[in-house]
């Protein structure tokens, strides 16, 4: 198993140095610079531009560029070029406020839609089952910016509750409990929105895998032997039909971080997502490179959990 573990991580440091390379040239390719060295900028000089041009080493070839960002990454001197902050402390903070939604987002997920999945799959073209299937499918067409503006009217105009930000303002002298359900509400309406395409797909691949084990042979001898049917399902069936489900734990943080960009924007959560958003749009260089990196991390940290994982439970891999 130490083997194994070491090898993965030594396969995923050379790919995340690909992914680097690939992240630097495509960003640096692209049309336009950074607005800080817009020379379009009437106030800004030919002299002024060169300086912080170099300054910046925007000057150097692209190899050159990138061996700067990787020496000031490591040694923590990349600053942004939006307003001259440590880049790492400003994705660190972004990263601690957007934990919260990620972690939320992925319970939802999944003790949602394995139940869901499980009843569906035991239930098999019952009421249930295509109800479920009619409301999986449609959340799944439905873009989830658009259900997330109508769940935004829908609380302010009929309700008249907020739900843009990390909290309400002016609940500042407010008692502590009710400053805590404010701070809860307000994560878990974000973290309902993230969740819901991914709720939808995974019921789906649930009720799926469990008709496929549902009826082997080893189910029938449990179910002979006098098991429980509750014992049967869960501790027999769905062990065995877990197995693809543990792969698809680290494939699903990419789309969680990606759908972070949309969610975090639209309901105003101060975390990566929007960070990424708002650097993209000032062409700030150094923190949408570190923003890709660091999601390259978590993305590959995701996928070798989920290797470890599939090891532990199905033996078969260690050989």
């Amino acid at each position: 198993m130490i083997n194994f573990i070491l090898r993965n991580i030594w396969q995923r440091i050379i790919l995340l140095v690909f992914i680097s390379i690939i992240s630097h040239a495509v960003v640096h390719l692209a049309p336009g610079e950074p607005a800080l060295v817009d020379p379009s900028n009437p106030r800004m000089k030919a002299e002024d531009v060169q300086r912080i041009r170099a300054a910046y080493h925007l000057d150097e070839p692209i190899h050159i560029q990138y061996i700067y960002w990787v020496r000031d990454l490591f040694t923590g001197e990349l600053k942004s070029f939006k307003d001259n902050q440590p880049v790492m402390e400003k994705i660190w903070g972004k990263f601690l406020n957007s934990l919260p939604l990620f972690i939320v987002s992925m319970m939802i997920i999944w003790f949602l839609a394995f139940p869901v999945g499980i009843e569906a799959a035991i239930n098999r073209d019952s009421k249930f089952d295509r109800t479920s299937t009619f409301i999986s499918y449609a959340l799944i067409s439905f873009p989830g910016y658009f259900l997330a503006y109508l769940l935004i009217i829908f609380m302010v105009k009929t309700f008249n509750i907020p739900v843009i930000g990390m909290r309400t303002f002016g609940l500042e002298e407010a008692p502590l409990l009710l400053r805590s359900m404010d701070r809860v509400w307000h994560l878990t309406i974000p973290a309902l929105m993230s969740a819901i395409a991914g709720v939808a797909v995974l019921s789906r691949y649930v009720r799926s895998q469990m008709l496929e084990v549902i009826h082997q042979d080893y189910m029938r001898t449990a179910r002979a032997k006098g098991l429980p049917e509750d014992q049967v399902i869960y501790h027999h069936g769905l062990r065995n039909a877990l197995l693809p489900f543990i792969t698809m734990f680290g494939l699903m943080i990419p789309g969680l971080i990606g759908g972070s960009v949309i969610f975090e924007t639209i309901f105003a959560w101060p975390g990566m997502g929007r960070l990424g958003f708002e650097a993209i749009l000032a062409r700030d260089f150094p923190v949408i490179l570190t923003l890709n990196f660091f999601a390259a991390v978590l993305v590959l940290l995701g996928t070798l959990i989920s290797d470890v994982l599939y090891a532990v439970a199905d033996p078969r891999i260690k050989f």
